[in-house]
């Protein structure tokens, strides 16, 4: 059973309504439980705006949010709720609160849980402050996912191509013909005249020569691979002599004389010297050994 709009209407004025009185009872009991912790009359008039307002902002972000956020405001919805009950709770216990006969800071004979409903009370505001604050930011930044409306627009037009096509079928029907009708004539059947013309003989296929099929050697491919042809040009060789270990070692010292232990890498006695891998880490491995034995030296 679905309500109308006029239901829906009267639905919604009802819980106000009821929000409306609920929020009566309790704004006397937060008022005079804010007397008690030192508010003065206009701030003890606006405490329960205070705690019972956030517990309607946040009912309203419960229901624009989704997800996390959702969770969250109804987190402070629950401890809204819990915080407001336990003041109401106390506001019956203490009959000196009714008539504010009763000692600022003073809402439990026991000291523990008059500590503990004071920082409750006095803590409510600042948390309003803070919570408040978050979830109407949540509620601004908060982009509502796009309706769906790709199914139901499938289904119309199946069912619009179905009528049609089914309209289509109907026009189509032949008409049958009535028994008084006038019928047409038979077809007759003309016969064409074959033409008297000579053909031309064609030639015989059999009277012309057949030619021999040739036969000629062709080339295996071979597995082999092939050779470059030609010589390579001077330009393309290196001009550069080859140089003998002796030679690369005494140039990577001379490079890496400067050099902290860290430096010393293959990457860089390569680049340095403009050698070939192999040789960069055997002239790495050969500086670095005589790095040590000479450090070891001037140690002993």
């Amino acid at each position: 059973m679905r309500l109308g709009g006029k239901g829906r209407a009267a639905l919604v004025l009802a819980l106000v309504a009821v929000v409306g009185m609920a929020f009566r009872v309790s704004w006397n009991a937060l008022r005079d439980i804010a007397g008690a912790v030192g508010a003065d009359d206009t701030a003890a008039t606006l405490y329960p705006f205070v705690v019972d307002g956030l517990m309607a902002l946040a009912l309203v972000a419960a229901l624009v949010l989704a997800d996390r956020d959702r969770t969250f405001a109804l987190r402070v919805l629950g401890a809204y709720t819990v915080a407001s009950l336990v003041l109401n709770y106390v506001h019956g216990l203490v009959p000196e609160l009714h008539g504010r006969t009763v000692d600022w800071g003073r809402l439990a004979d026991w000291d523990p849980a008059n500590w503990a409903l004071v920082l409750l009370a006095t803590s409510l505001p600042v948390g309003s402050i803070y919570f408040g604050s978050d979830l109407v930011a949540k509620v601004l930044h908060h982009r509502p996912a796009p309706i769906p409306t790709v199914t139901a627009n499938a289904e119309e037009s199946t069912e619009t191509d179905t009528k049609r096509s089914t309209a289509g079928l109907a026009s189509s029907t032949p008409v049958q013909v009535t028994p008084n009708a006038t019928a047409l004539p038979r077809p007759v059947a003309v016969g064409f005249l074959k033409s008297t013309a000579p053909t031309k003989p064609l030639p015989s296929i059999a009277s012309a020569p057949a030619k021999p099929i040739e036969r000629r050697a062709v080339a295996t491919e071979s597995n082999r691979p092939r050779r470059a042809t030609g010589r390579v040009p001077a330009a393309a060789k290196s001009t550069r002599p080859k140089r003998t270990p002796e030679q690369l070692l005494a140039e990577a010292r001379a490079a890496t004389a400067d050099w902290p232990d860290a430096r010393v890498t293959a990457e860089g006695i390569r680049r340095e010297v403009r050698t070939s891998p192999v040789n960069a880490r055997m002239l790495r491995d050969t500086l670095l050994t005589e790095r040590a034995v000479a450090t070891a030296e001037a140690v002993a």
